[in-house]
């Protein structure tokens, strides 16, 4: 990638400010696709592969802020090269580590494009709720039947939007349930209505997912960003008004739900899906026991056994985000995950609370990113889009923060110097 590194931020001449405004725009569309992954290549790849290509040759900078986000994504996919050593017949592989390489380099675009103009971040959250609800909106349509086509938005009897798989879909919408829930709370209620709305779709879209690990991801998500607000509001009023709205829109949710649970089909897969550990969670070679059987093999073998070679082995995937970083990257591909993920959350802690124009997407994107952290633990999320757009966005606002400290700094010495008068003599 053609990129320069910057320490400050970037001067515009006059005429650069429309190919900005064009190229905010553009990014805007680029995450609006990323909502519809019906097939691969789906349309968010090859847009964002011909975007970051494009912002490349006008002069995209990478923020010495974010080096540290790129250097540990470059090792990540290094040790996931060296895997591909260890396999005899390499089949998709080499495309597997393409996909990740490319989703590498979207992270360190986003990062880049944020720390440059804090103005993008709105604009990027906006798009992320528009294809969120449009999403959530065919998979409920499609859940119920109710539109041409219906089955291409379901599997299993589970709704699944423009997406291949439930468990990517469901959490797709938690960040823009997030973003619609924090401008519910703390903008004028005259702008309640539509946002309701939109949480009432998502809301119902994460449920007939009937992904658990969405359940879980939703759930800690919503109380999460709940009690962050309420820890950084100091006006008592403020916080009545937030327990009193939260409160109204968990009965809406309740009631929304109540209402869907009325249909016999919804019902019984709810009961299903609310056991705790399923037939292919438990027993022999269940999800668990080859938890513990590929942490123990992964320990003999430094350079993984390749992407996609675990499934071969055993009856499903690794479900599981840090064994899939030993199995299909290794020893060096682990390390570098887990320095990533520790690095990036311990980063976005310490930013998170500061009165900025970026702390709500911060927020919110921090919050949602420990959560895709927890389910990592029971699925695999090497390879969702918006997992990495998360990473971007924490990064950027790191870097945002990062730059005012030091203009801060260089302008303090200017505003608070005082001029010492030399005492009279007697």
């Amino acid at each position: 990638m053609s990129a320069v590194i910057a320490s400050g931020p970037v001067i515009r001449r006059p005429q650069l400010a429309a190919v900005t405004l064009v190229g905010s725009g553009l990014v805007t569309v680029g995450v609006f696709l990323s909502g519809f992954v019906i097939a691969e290549p789906a349309p968010y790849e090859v847009f964002m592969a011909g975007l970051v290509g494009i912002w490349a040759l006008f002069g995209l900078r990478i923020s010495r802020f974010t080096a540290p986000l790129t250097v540990l994504l470059v090792l990540f996919m290094i040790g996931g090269i060296l895997s591909l050593t260890v396999m005899a017949d390499l089949g998709t592989a080499p495309m597997y580590m393409a996909v990740t390489g490319f989703l590498c380099l979207t992270a360190v675009f986003f990062a880049a494009i944020i720390g440059d103009r804090h103005q993008r971040l709105p604009l990027i959250l906006n798009a992320w709720v528009a294809a969120a609800v449009i999403t959530a909106l065919l998979g409920i349509l499609g859940y119920f039947g109710a539109i041409p086509g219906a089955a291409q938005f379901t599997l299993y009897d589970r709704a699944k939007g423009a997406f291949q798989d439930p468990n990517v879909f469901g959490p797709f919408l938690v960040a823009p349930t997030l973003y619609l829930l924090h401008g519910l709370l703390t903008q004028p209620i005259g702008r309640a209505p539509l946002k309701i709305a939109g949480l009432l779709v998502l809301t119902l879209g994460v449920f007939l997912s009937f992904s658990r690990a969405a359940w879980a991801l939703d759930l800690f998500c919503v109380i999460a960003l709940v009690f962050v607000m309420l820890l950084k509001q100091r006006s008592g009023l403020f916080r009545l008004r937030i327990l009193v709205l939260t409160l109204s829109g968990g009965l809406f949710v309740v009631a929304a739900l109540v209402t869907a649970l009325q249909s016999d089909q919804v019902a019984r897969l709810f009961s299903s899906r609310t056991q705790l550990v399923q037939d292919y969670d438990g027993g022999h070679l269940g999800r668990f026991d080859r938890h513990r059987i590929g942490f123990l093999m992964s320990m003999e073998r430094p350079l993984g056994i390749g992407p996609l070679v675990f499934s071969t082995m055993f009856p499903e995937d690794e479900h599981n985000v840090l064994l899939k970083s030993l199995t299909s990257y290794g020893w060096l591909g682990f390390v570098a995950y887990v320095t990533l993920i520790l690095w990036t959350l311990s980063l976005g802690f310490r930013f998170l609370l500061l009165d900025r124009p970026w702390q709500p997407y911060l927020m919110i994107g921090w919050i949602t990113l420990v959560g895709h952290v927890g389910i990592g633990n029971v699925i695999d999320t090497d390879h969702w889009r918006h997992f990495y757009l998360l990473l971007g966005i924490v990064w950027g606002c790191a870097a945002l923060e990062c730059r005012y400290r030091r203009q801060a700094r260089a302008e303090t010495p200017a505003h608070t110097a005082v001029a010492v008068t030399p005492p009279t003599p007697p």
